[in-house]
């Protein structure tokens, strides 16, 4: 072989294989869990739909926790982990309402993240710890935003940080369920600006 020559990467193949395959196996369990819960839902029930034994599952999944971190990492590549806002110079306000629209164009995930939500509060619960995570994450970087509001004042006098935070996740994820049930009859986005009304001072 001439020197500078290429050397073909056999692995790509069999790993570009691999890949693809585990994103199939994440997508399954995506809708397994959403439909089905991750109590109710079981390996089976995603190898079922993928058209592969559970035991090669297995292979790229060894446990069931395994699987769903991995579709909850995956959630969250497609709506963000609320560690900061996807545009830097974008409103606090504005990121919060385009977040909101975005969220109705994928009612799948969302699905998803409600019923697993619901699910983390029980006992032993695999995905307890992202939820408490994710939770104090997004109680922290609501709060910063909101403070640095009333550092503008652009907050209403009398209102604290931390807990206009905690009540905006809160009022966010109950309308979302609701929004869920009857979206016709639900705009979460009109909800989450009537929110920021009580809450941010009147523009002069």
């Amino acid at each position: 072989m001439a020197t500078g020559e290429s050397v073909p990467d056999r692995r790509r193949g069999p790993y570009a294989k691999s890949t693809e395959r585990r994103r199939t196996i994440v997508a399954a369990a995506h809708a397994v869990f959403a439909a089905r819960g991750y109590r109710g839902g079981s390996l089976q029930d995603v190898a079922d739909r993928v058209g592969m034994s559970q035991t090669s599952l297995l292979h790229y999944f060894p446990t069931k926790s395994d699987l769903l971190l991995a579709v909850l990492n995956w959630r969250d590549s497609i709506t963000g982990d609320g560690t900061a806002p996807s545009d830097p110079d974008e409103a606090f306000v504005d990121e919060i309402i385009r977040q909101a629209h975005f969220n109705e164009s994928i009612p799948g995930v969302i699905e998803l993240y409600t019923v697993l939500c619901a699910e983390s509060v029980t006992e032993d619960h695999p995905g307890r710890k992202y939820f408490l995570e994710r939770f104090a994450t997004l109680r922290g970087v609501y709060a910063r935003s909101l403070t640095s509001l009333a550092e503008q004042g652009k907050l209403r006098s009398g209102v604290d940080p931390e807990r206009a935070a905690a009540s905006l996740i809160a009022l966010w994820d109950g309308i979302q369920t609701q929004w869920l049930l009857a979206p016709d009859s639900i705009d979460m986005a009109a909800a989450l600006r009537d929110y920021f009304d009580l809450i941010l001072a009147p523009r002069p």
